[in-house]
């Protein structure tokens, strides 16, 4: 698990950004502790791969 910062930091983003989406309904699924958000490591990888932009794979390069 990590918390807000840690995932912030992950992600190369502001702390401000990671609860931006959560108000938004756009990051990664949260667990409340107490008053603590913590983050699944598994979860945040799975919401990583769902963001990537599927035209930004590999070009073929061989046209016909």
């Amino acid at each position: 698990m990590m918390d807000v910062h840690e995932l912030a930091s992950y992600l190369g983003i502001p702390v401000s950004t990671v609860y931006d989406w959560r108000v938004h309904g756009k990051g990664s699924t949260a667990y409340r502790f107490g008053k603590h958000l913590k983050f699944a490591v598994s979860d945040v990888r799975a919401w990583i791969a769902e963001q990537r932009d599927p035209t930004s794979g590999p070009r073929r390069t061989d046209r016909r």
